[in-house]
C-alpha cells in the first residue's frame, strides 16, 4: 500500500489542511493520506499547543468516513521530540509491506536541509510538495524523488483560529463542521 504522511502539530486541523489531504489522496497515486498528529515539531514551542489526545480527536472529526484519510497517532510513544527520519524508520518496521511517501508544503521543502539526517529522507522516500504563496522551494525542489503538486490552498492558520477563538470570533468554515460543533461545546482552546 502507497501512504502519504502529512506531518503537521494541527492545532487544531482546519479546512485548508483538509482541503489538501484530499486534493493528494485523489488526485496522486497514493492508496491513503494519513494525517500525522505530531506531539512536539523540534521547531516549534510546546506550550501553545493542546493536549495530543484533543487535536487527534479533531483530526478524527475531521476526517470522517472519508477512507482514503486517516488519523495517525503514530508518534505518541516515540521520543520527543519528533524527529521524521525516526518516525519513518519505526513506520517501515512497523508495516514493511508499505511504501511510505511525505507530503509537505513548498516552506519545509526549503527548510528540508535542517532537519535530522534529511539526506537519508531524500534517498528513501518520495516527496510530495505543495506550493505555498510567498515561499520559494529551495534548491531540494530539483531532486530526483521530490513532485510538486498543485494543490488548492486556502489562506489559514492554526495560530488564527486559536486566536479567534480567544477572541470570542466564529471559526465556523475555517475548520470543519464536526471540529466546529466540537469546540463550540468543548473549550480547548
Amino acid at each position: 500500500m502507497k501512504i502519504g504522511l502529512f506531518f503537521g502539530s494541527f492545532n487544531p486541523v482546519h479546512t485548508g489542511h483538509m482541503i489538501i489531504a484530499n486534493h493528494i489522496a485523489h488526485w496522486t497515486d497514493l492508496d491513503q493520506v494519513w494525517l500525522v498528529v505530531s506531539p512536539q515539531n523540534p521547531f516549534k514551542e510546546r506550550s501553545n499547543l493542546a493536549h495530543d489526545f484533543d487535536r487527534l480527536h479533531l483530526v478524527h472529526l475531521a476526517i470522517g468516513d472519508q477512507d482514503k484519510l486517516r488519523a495517525s497517532d503514530i508518534e505518541f510513544g516515540l521520543p520527543k521530540p519528533s524527529y521524521t527520519v525516526d518516525t519513518l524508520a519505526y513506520l517501515k518496521d512497523k508495516f514493511p509491506t508499505h511504501t511510505f511517501s511525505l507530503i509537505m508544503g513548498g516552506d519545509n521543502l526549503a527548510n528540508l536541509h535542517k532537519w535530522k539526517n534529511y539526506e537519508m529522507i531524500l534517498r528513501n522516500h518520495d516527496i510530495l510538495v505543495y506550493k505555498r504563496p510567498n515561499y520559494d522551494l529551495g534548491q531540494l525542489r530539483h531532486e530526483a524523488r521530490v513532485t510538486v503538486v498543485e494543490a488548492p490552498l486556502m489562506e489559514i492558520s492554526s495560530s488564527f483560529i486559536r486566536e479567534s477563538i480567544r477572541q470570542k470570533k466564529s471559526i465556523r468554515y475555517l475548520v470543519p463542521d464536526e471540529v466546529w460543533k466540537y469546540l463550540e461545546a468543548n473549550p480547548i482552546y
